[in-house]
């Protein structure tokens, strides 16, 4: 039967098939079924290569392939035949091997399979099936791991579903190209259906994550999710508070804290609320310590001496005051009839009393001895000549006049008549003025010459004026290492020349000026100053942060001349002057270039050369040294605030359908002002509105400016977009002088030359301000021109007494009469509190003259509108006599 059957499956006669019969098995295993020692595997084919599958049975006679119901034809069998020593049975092999041709030609559901059948005399047995499938892996992933940004110590789900294939996928992951092991660190853990989850994000998990897929085909890595585990930041505690900022009276402390427990980190958020916290404080004021009265005199004692006593206790000092000066005992001798060596001590006490006076006389002979040589020096210093001592009536009357510019009277000279007594000659001195202690040039530095001195080395003094040549100051300036960057044309700079008198420099239309006060020059010195603004984009401040600039960048120089006392710079500011909402701090160039902080406002301390002031627009600088200098603000919340300037500029003429409206946003200082207005003045634009003065926040938000409300009939806006931006950066360093927008419009017909519309600005949505417009485009009979707004026509320098409100003799008395204390108050700080100054008390009581310091600040905030009958009101108030010098008029002179 088994023959038979053999035939019939291998399609072979039986001649044939019992030819390949050469060897029956032993009649001792005839009844034994054969059994498998190898069956064959599911097995998979990767690209073309053929898989092969193997069979081993024994005791067998026959082995042969079945796949997917149909008999392997023999030829395809490779056959091995064995007898396995332990027992003597034979041992059949078979192997056929299958193409990727022959799996692919099978089509539907199911897989391709192989099955093994072997036959013995007993009987058949059948293998388990093998399956054999074509191996691949597709390219792109079902689904791949997205990025995050999760907090500290969250969990984090990467989901990833790998890309179809046979076999299925493995799949494990990689940080940052490493294999995750989560054996290692169970803070990962990967899901049945390979998705990747972080227990708790740990600082060290931010990185790039892959998933891998890989079989025995191929090896796939998804697209890299990044994780970013991120550290929200949180305050630390508060610091102590600082010390009060004033030695005496109403002063400012702080505290701060910092965003550090723990600080942000990779994109967290940082704290919320202010870094530095402000109280006002008070200072109690040091009092000096005054002695009681005397006591009555002791008895005479047996020593022949009686005592008497005081106590520093009228008042007691407090506060750091200071201790009474002098002696609390006092003694002197006596006589009575208690005493038994009464009569040696008259004696004695009369011959003190005799030495007393022959000392007495000869100090007075001394004294007259070195006033009569004073007195001989100085007539035989008058007829070597005055060469080094103002001595002129000219130059008492009217200062050192700088660049031959001739003073204007102030309009309230006729209250000021008394001067100094000038009369004393008329002639003109036609020699040379220089210091008396220098030789070849005017400054007094120790590394060396900041100008090179003129080619004489000296001044020829007119008449109280000193010739100079504007181009000749400034090449020679510019000429140094130093002076390279300042500006060569003489627009933006004014200089003069200064003694002891002192002067003013300034740049008209800016805000700037510098006023050097009367004895600030040391005598018998001559100083060519210059005062001049850098433009801001040659002048890169380092800004960091939330810094801005709040001024222009002002130089004044040269830096290194010796200054007995400050000269006051006053500069415009764009902040909003609410030092709660800012830290701002005073910059200035070193020689090297380096911007160093020299001052905090609010911080001031009053024994460094660096004192500011800063009021609602201007900002004081007294400052001991010149140089080049800048306000930096750094803001401390969102509701700090600077003030910027918006200014609309159309063509003056129009003769096309096209009509451009140009919109400034720039810092609310003088000096962008005046440039603005003289870039429009050359390009022909002229004013369409009032200029109009907003508040930009700290608020990371940009600008933005639309127009709206034209009538449709005759204009359209050729705006792509509903609005203009301005980036908020832009505006708020500061750098950047002037920033604009232009609105292009046109006109239906050339005819049209009425324009009516709204500006709207705004930062944040539905907070903003609107302007209307309505103006003729062809005439405009309304008085707004650039000149309009630029009336200051000061003149840029002026030196000696016309420089000055306060006549020079009545300004001495004024301070000798206020400087020194008075018990009820009715000295210099009474002038303070009454000018609203009290604020600055320490820094002025710090100052050898109180008073003069005071009047430099009052000169330099009513130079142009100051009212000298204001000031003597003050005086009277004050109680002081002086104060009716002011009221003096001509016919009383």
């Amino acid at each position: 039967d088994w023959a038979r059957s053999a035939c019939w499956f291998t399609e072979l006669s039986c001649g044939e098939h019992a030819a390949t019969v050469t060897h029956p098995l032993p009649a001792a295993f005839s009844d034994l079924l054969p059994h498998f020692l190898v069956e064959p595997d599911d097995v998979y084919i990767v690209k073309n290569k053929p898989v092969t599958l193997t069979c081993r049975s024994t005791p067998a006679t026959q082995i042969y392939f079945k796949c997917n119901g149909e008999w392997v034809h023999q030829d395809q069998h490779l056959i091995e035949r064995d007898v396995d020593p332990a027992t003597g049975l034979p041992v059949m092999q078979v192997k056929i091997d299958i193409s990727r041709q022959q799996v692919e030609k099978i089509f539907g559901l199911d897989d391709y399979w192989c099955q093994c059948v072997a036959w013995s005399t007993t009987g058949t047995q059948k293998s388990q099936k093998a399956y054999v499938r074509i191996a691949y892996l597709r390219k792109n992933f079902e689904e791949e791991p997205l990025g995050k940004e999760v907090a500290l110590d969250q969990e984090v789900l990467l989901r990833c579903h790998p890309p179809e294939g046979v076999p299925p996928a493995e799949v494990e992951w990689q940080r940052n190209e490493e294999l995750i092991d989560p054996k290692t660190d169970p803070n990962f853990f990967i899901t049945v259906d390979h998705n990747l989850i972080i227990k708790q994000a740990r600082l060290a998990d931010t990185g790039n994550y892959t998933c891998v897929a890989k079989n025995i085909v191929a090896r796939r890595k998804s697209s890299s999710a990044t994780v970013i585990v991120y550290v929200n930041g949180g305050w630390s505690t508060w610091a102590t508070w600082s010390a009060c900022s004033a030695v005496c009276g109403r002063g400012w402390q702080k505290r701060s804290r910092s965003c550090t427990n723990p600080t942000p980190l990779n994109g967290g958020t940082s704290c919320e609320g202010q870094s530095v916290q402000k109280s006002a404080c008070t200072a109690t004021c040091p009092v000096d310590g005054g002695w009681s009265e005397w006591s009555k005199w002791s008895p005479c004692g047996a020593d022949c001496t009686m005592w008497r006593s005081r106590e520093c206790t009228q008042p007691t000092p407090s506060t750091g005051g200071k201790e009474c000066q002098g002696l609390d005992l006092q003694s002197l001798n006596c006589t009575s009839e208690q005493c038994p060596q009464s009569e040696y001590h008259h004696l004695s006490a009369s011959g003190a009393e005799d030495v007393a006076l022959y000392v007495g006389i000869v100090a007075v002979a001394l004294c007259l001895t070195l006033l009569l040589i004073v007195l001989v020096l100085v007539y035989r210093r008058k007829k070597e000549g005055l060469d080094a001592d103002v001595a002129d009536s000219s130059i008492l009357t009217t200062g050192f006049q700088p660049m031959g510019i001739k003073p204007t009277k102030p309009e309230n000279s006729h209250l000021l008549t008394i001067q100094p007594d000038l009369t004393s000659t008329t002639t003109s001195y036609q020699g040379t003025l220089r210091s008396r202690h220098e030789v070849t040039g005017k400054f007094s530095v120790s590394n060396g010459p900041l100008l090179e001195p003129l080619p004489n080395g000296s001044h020829t003094l007119h008449n109280g004026k000193l010739p100079s040549d504007p181009n000749d100051f400034m090449n020679r300036l510019s000429s140094q290492t130093y002076f390279k960057t300042l500006p060569r044309d003489n627009v933006n700079t004014s200089y003069g020349t200064f003694n002891f008198l002192g002067g003013r420099l300034t740049l008209p239309n800016t805000g700037i000026s510098l006023l050097i006060p009367p004895e600030a020059i040391p005598r018998g010195k001559i100083y060519e100053i210059y005062l001049t603004i850098q433009k801001k984009e040659d002048m890169r401040l380092p800004l960091a942060g939330c810094q801005t600039l709040l001024s222009p960048v002002v130089s004044c120089g040269p830096p290194g001349v010796m200054l007995t006392r400050p000269v006051i710079l006053s500069m415009d500011h764009c902040s909003d002057a609410c030092l709660e909402n800012w830290t701002i701090r005073l910059k200035k160039q070193s020689y090297e270039g380096m911007w160093e902080d020299v001052l905090q406002l609010g911080e001031e301390v009053v024994s460094e050369p660096y004192y500011c002031q800063l009021e609602a627009e201007t900002c004081r600088v007294f400052t001991e040294q010149l140089g080049r200098f800048a306000l930096v603000g750094e803001s401390l919340s969102m509701a700090a605030s600077k003030r910027f300037k918006l200014l609309l500029f159309a063509p003056a003429y129009c003769s096309t359908l096209e009509y451009n409206i140009r919109v400034y946003c720039m810092d609310d200082t003088q000096d962008l002002l005046k440039e603005v207005m003289q870039m429009e003045r050359q390009l022909g634009g002229r004013l369409i509105d009032e200029p109009h003065v907003l508040l930009f926040k700290d608020s990371y938000h940009n600008l933005r400016l639309s127009i709206h409300d034209m009538p449709q009939a005759h204009w359209r806006s050729k705006l792509l977009a509903g609005y203009q931006e301005i980036p908020f950066y832009h505006i708020w360093s500061g750098s950047q002088r002037t920033l604009n927008c232009t609105f292009t419009l046109e006109r239906q017909s050339m005819s049209t030359c009425d324009l009516t519309c709204t500006l709207c600005v705004w930062q944040v949505e539905g907070e903003g301000q609107s302007f209307t417009l309505d103006f003729n485009i062809s005439k405009d009979i309304r008085p707004l021109d650039s000149d309009f707004l630029l009336m200051d026509n000061c003149t840029p320098a002026l030196a000696g007494p016309s420089a000055f409100q306060i006549p020079y003799l009545i300004r001495q008395k004024i301070c000798s009469s206020l400087d020194t204390p008075c018990p009820n108050g009715a000295d210099w700080r009474l002038l303070a509190q009454r000018l609203k100054l009290d604020r600055h008390m320490s820094f002025f009581a710090s100052k050898a003259s109180p008073t003069s310091v005071i009047l430099d600040l009052w000169e330099t905030q009513h130079f142009h509108s100051g009212n000298l009958n204001q000031l003597a009101a003050v005086m009277a108030e004050i109680g002081k006599q002086e104060a009716m010098i002011f009221l003096v008029s001509d016919g009383e002179c």
